[in-house]
């Protein structure tokens, strides 16, 4: 059984930026259910390039691997089908590491896997210009932790590789909490670009702006209900910093849109609008939101 410092399943935006920032230090192979081409070409914000030719496998038939890390970067909706594709064929202690919006499959593959479950929080900005092409939009800051603080330095070990990559990355013991940060983000930047197909810089314009702060009012009302501190400079200040360090990006919901794929509407807006029914707290925003992309309409 050969080794691989890094299996990532999902060879979409976010596990091709993180294979081909990986693939210049680690052994790395990309796993998908549809072959690409294995030359890859990484466009920086800066407005430089990377090509790396990536070791690429079927997701459903792996090679023999004994991985130091297996990255799940699907879509959230997919997530669990995509880790019963590839658990059997792994040694059953490989670490797993969840890359998902939302808070849905973190605690259930948490209890599931039997090996040590990472969860990653990423604000990076990364979509796709075609099968050979991933666009890094915005550099952004990605925290690693586990759910119940078992495996601190296995977090740190995958935080400096990340970091020493050029991904930016921190180790932190409070990881439930950042993701739903990074769920506030999410709701307040994915479902408004995607509903109006915009790119994330173009919610600092009217008439986007107010409805941005609409949003951010019903989540962080929400937060508080269910006892999640704020950040320290304040829910407005988080969700515009990564507005404007990702500004020229599609987020991924738009691309999903665009792309006439399923979104990550219930795993964005279903914890928000379950906790706000909880606490009967009114999320017309929200609420409107959901029902505008659960319409068909929406993929036209």
């Amino acid at each position: 059984m050969s080794t691989a410092s890094h299996l990532i399943v999902g060879p979409g935006a976010l596990g091709r930026l993180l294979a081909l920032h990986l693939a210049g230090s680690q052994p790395v192979v990309l796993a998908g259910r549809r072959p690409l081409p294995p030359e890859q070409t990484l466009l920086t914000p800066e407005g430089g390039h990377r090509i790396h030719r990536l070791t690429m496998a079927d997701s459903r038939r792996l090679p023999p691997l004994a991985p130091a890390f297996l990255h799940l970067t699907t879509k959230a909706y997919a997530t669990e089908a995509a880790y019963a594709s590839v658990a059997a064929q792994l040694p059953p202690a490989t670490p797993l590491v969840l890359w998902q919006n939302g808070y849905q499959v973190q605690p259930s593959l948490s209890l599931r896997h039997t090996g040590p479950v990472l969860c990653a929080s990423t604000t990076e900005g990364a979509w796709l210009a075609s099968d050979t092409r991933v666009v890094h939009a915005g550099h952004g800051l990605t925290y690693i932790g586990d759910l119940d603080n078992r495996y601190p330095e296995l977090c740190r070990s995958l935080a400096e590789t990340l970091t020493d990559t050029g991904l930016q990355a921190s180790a932190v013991d409070d990881i439930r909490v950042r993701l739903w940060h990074k769920l506030a983000i999410n709701a307040a930047i994915n479902p408004l670009t995607a509903r109006y197909r915009i790119r994330n810089g173009q919610l600092r314009d009217r008439p986007f702006r107010s409805m941005v702060n609409q949003v951010i009012e019903e989540v962080a009302a929400i937060m508080a209900a269910e006892e999640i501190p704020a950040p320290e400079a304040g829910w407005n200040e988080l969700v515009w910093q990564v507005v404007a360090g990702t500004a020229n990006n599609r987020a991924s919901m738009l691309q999903d849109v665009l792309a006439a794929r399923p979104t990550e509407r219930e795993a964005i807006l279903g914890p928000l609008l379950a906790a706000a029914n909880r606490h009967d707290i009114a999320a017309p925003c929200l609420i409107a939101l959901e029902a505008a992309l659960a319409s068909p309409d929406s993929h036209r």
